[in-house]
């Protein structure tokens, strides 16, 4: 277990634990169940303690986690007879975002998301879930096929913001975004996305102009990261604590302001801690949602979709 930072009460105590049920298998110790249970207890508490009152800059780690699930891990749990597609028919294929075809409880989809990797060799190869223009073009073209074919589409974010090299600046990264975000907007077909982690910029509203938005409970959303935002007001990124405290990027702060229509809740102690129950969370969250657009026609789901957006903050 990788613990963050304000998590070292937490880790202390599962080193204490550790500690005595290696002297048990040892044999240098007898009769130390109880205390391992007390403090197994105790540590659980302490984790329930700290999760219950966090603040948004803590809640950026936890989005930032590298044992959060990540898109293939949600497609592996998720999706049936995945048909991964690939390439944007005009200049490559990017990593960053993945895509294909296959059966979500039954119901045929088609599917996309940024990826991250989770080791050196695979963030390394998705660019740590920042995507080029080919990657939004390439959902673009996913997204013209499955209204096509009318087929709903999901829609899984994850990414600190799309890649600002060169190269994507050169191939029309700006204008890739529009395009994808467009696409979003005129689907006929039911469209839902899910902040998995964090959502960061133009790279995760280009495929999430859907007309459900959901987050996981420590999942983060915003125009720019606290360290941009930081770097921006006070030309230091050491403040993206105070950033984070007063750009509104939690869930239950979006929740409020209508930017997302629900919040999954996560295991106690973050989606990386009990993994494939946050993705079966999401699983239901995306079911119900599915259910509710089902039967519309592409006229009303675009109406929709439109009003869903040009509600928010009216209520404030």
């Amino acid at each position: 277990m990788k613990y963050l930072d304000f998590e070292k009460p937490v880790a202390d105590l599962a080193g204490k634990v550790q500690e005595l049920k290696a002297m048990e298998e040892a044999g240098n110790a007898v009769g130390i169940k109880d205390e391992v249970s007390r403090l197994e207890a105790k540590a659980d508490q302490a984790l329930a303690d700290i999760y219950s009152k966090l603040i948004p800059w803590q809640k950026t780690q936890v989005a930032r986690h590298p044992d959060r699930p990540h898109f293939t891990h949600y497609v592996k749990n998720l999706i049936d007879d995945f048909v991964p597609l690939s390439g944007d028919r005009k200049f490559g294929d990017d990593e960053a975002i993945l895509a294909g075809l296959g059966r979500f409880r039954g119901t045929p989809v088609a599917i996309m998301g940024h990826e991250r990797g989770h080791d050196t060799q695979t963030r390394i190869k998705h660019n740590f879930g920042s995507a080029r223009p080919e990657g939004y073009r390439k959902a673009v073209r996913i997204m013209e096929m499955a209204d096509r074919f009318q087929l709903p589409v999901l829609s899984l974010v994850d990414t600190a913001g799309a890649y600002p090299g060169v190269g994507a600046e050169e191939r029309g990264q700006a204008e890739a975004i529009a395009r994808s975000t467009d696409m979003c907007l005129l689907l006929g077909v039911p469209n839902i996305s899910v902040i998995v982690g964090e959502g960061g910029s133009g790279g995760a509203i280009a495929i999430a102009a859907t007309n459900r938005v959901m987050m996981l409970q420590n999942a983060i959303y915003s125009v720019i990261s606290p360290e941009g935002a930081a770097s921006i007001l006070w030309r230091d990124s050491s403040r993206a604590i105070d950033a984070a405290s007063t750009m509104k990027i939690t869930a239950e702060d979006l929740l409020e302001l209508g930017v997302v229509d629900e919040v999954i809740e996560e295991p106690v102690g973050g989606a990386h801690r009990e993994p494939a129950q946050t993705v079966h969370q999401v699983g239901n969250a995306i079911e119900n949602a599915l259910q509710e657009l089902v039967g519309l026609s592409p006229e009303e789901i675009r109406k929709q979709r439109r009003e869903r957006f040009l509600e928010i903050g009216q209520n404030l």
